[in-house]
């Protein structure tokens, strides 16, 4: 066998649903030495961790951590520990991760109600407190940033909502933590998971989570055991807890990448960075319209950070994507489930949030969509985003 030569990727602008490019600050740090995961050392990075976890959730939970996994993993850490066999659980769906909450709560045995919307809807109040006074659940699940869709589902009185109930509020923020508002203590959420390759600007592999005490006591009151060992709650607390009792070996170098992408983030602050990604948002958003691309989300619902635009009738989604990665770099998102060979997912998220990611998107797929053989006036994209930033 001939061994593979030395790493050496071609550069790439990710603007895609995920991962995003990490902050060279981020990166720099994972190249930072490893200590032992239980030295004191080690131990001190995991508490200031934490700490800037609960400032980005804006939350005082104690169990607030991350998962040492990817985002779904947070998932289904929240529903395997607060969901039980014969546990009534409400899912709304309006996308493919709602739909993948629903697979993962009924391999819990989950009693499950399906709230269905089309794709690219959001949910009413409403709506969700009839199936709710109907049914009771232990567990209301919902997405808060759809990225199937770029559907922004509101959430601020929805958990006030579900403990009218004695129900527990689960959110998906996979998508939206560190992008958009997202007050957990505030808007009463009880369990909530992300991820790090989105709006924190670090590769994948960790998911951090944060849960209500409310979500606590339930836990405390299971009668039977969380079935996956790894992601079991009551055992992982004790490594992040005071205990450090050992349960596996966290990931060093994720851990510290997390803690400089959460310093990133609090430096430039929660308002200013929200309004940093709906900015270029709307630059992003004035261009593609001019372009002539509709967006798949309602207007007043339509994600900052993850822009799903659908395909022009007769154009190729797979070759468009290839030669904007093969000619200009650039990568951009198919769409998924219902969406699938019908729409483009442009995410502006983190670090990638920016004017010069702006254009160079604009301009590269102007020049595709023509060469598509789509009528487009030259320029129009980069001129309309150049408009919104001189306003």
């Amino acid at each position: 066998m001939t061994l593979p030569g030395q790493l050496n990727p071609p550069p790439r602008l990710l603007l895609g649903p995920g991962p995003s490019d990490a902050h060279p600050r981020v990166l720099a740090a994972m190249s930072t030495p490893l200590l032992g995961h239980l030295d004191p050392n080690f131990l001190e990075l995991m508490l200031e961790t934490q700490e800037l976890i609960r400032l980005a959730y804006q939350t005082k939970n104690p169990l607030t951590f991350p998962i040492s996994a990817t985002g779904m993993a947070g998932m289904e850490a929240c529903i395997v520990n607060l969901i039980e066999p014969g546990d009534r659980m409400v899912i709304c769906f309006k996308g493919f991760f709602g739909q993948r909450m629903i697979d993962v709560a009924g391999r819990t045995g989950a009693q499950l109600t399906i709230l269905e919307k089309t794709w690219g809807d959001v949910f009413d109040l409403n709506e969700i407190r009839e199936t709710l006074q109907k049914v009771r659940p232990k567990v209301l699940g919902i997405v808060h940033a759809e990225t199937s869709t770029g559907a922004w589902q509101p959430i601020e009185e929805l958990g006030k909502l579900c403990h009218e109930f004695g129900t527990l509020l689960l959110v998906d923020a996979v998508t939206s933590l560190g992008c958009i508002p997202l007050n957990v203590d505030a808007w009463e959420i009880d369990a909530v998971y992300s991820c790090t390759q989105k709006g924190l600007g670090c590769p994948p592999g960790l998911s951090p989570i944060s849960l209500s005490p409310r979500a606590e006591e339930a836990m405390a009151k299971r009668k039977t055991k969380v079935q996956s060992w790894y992601l079991d709650l009551t055992m992982i607390r004790t490594y992040w807890g005071s205990d450090r009792a050992y349960h596996h070996t966290a990931p060093i170098s994720m851990i510290y990448a997390l803690r400089e992408g959460l310093r990133i983030v609090h430096e430039e602050g929660l308002d200013n960075r929200w309004k940093r990604h709906f900015r270029n948002h709307q630059a992003i958003k004035a261009g593609l319209l001019a372009l002539g691309l509709t967006y798949t989300a309602k207007e007043g619902h339509q994600l900052p950070q993850l822009n799903a635009v659908r395909i022009p009738a007769g154009v190729d989604d797979l070759v468009i994507r290839k030669r904007m990665l093969n000619e200009f770099g650039i990568e951009i998102g198919g769409g998924l489930g219902d969406l699938k060979g019908k729409a483009w997912r442009i995410g502006l998220m983190g670090y990638n949030s920016k004017p010069s990611a702006v254009f160079q998107l604009l301009a590269a797929l102007e020049l595709c969509l023509r060469g598509a053989g789509v009528a487009v006036q030259p320029g129009a994209g980069v001129a309309a985003a150049e408009a919104v930033y001189l306003a």
